[in-house]
């Protein structure tokens, strides 16, 4: 039976460098993932499309690019003394 999962790998934006183990839907990697993350205490929610595939051993494995644009701003508040 082939593995129902895959690695997400998130190669940009607040979650760069972290990697998810998810479920594949229908057989296939989602193209579009959103991930709700706390940034400064507070929840944002972040979307990432997938760039490209591969299989590492006998994984696969997604990359996702951050997309700003449709994600939550991402600002931290700096105190202005």
């Amino acid at each position: 039976m082939a593995d129902a999962t895959y690695v997400a790998e998130f190669i940009d934006g607040p979650l760069e460098g972290d990697f998810e183990q998810r479920a594949l839907v229908r057989g296939e990697p989602e193209k579009r993932v959103g991930m709700v993350a706390a940034v400064d205490g507070l929840e944002s929610l972040f979307w990432y499309d997938a760039v490209d595939q591969r299989d590492v051993g006998g994984q696969l494995r997604v990359r996702f690019r951050f997309d700003a644009t449709d994600s939550d701003p991402v600002e931290s508040d700096e105190e202005n003394d």
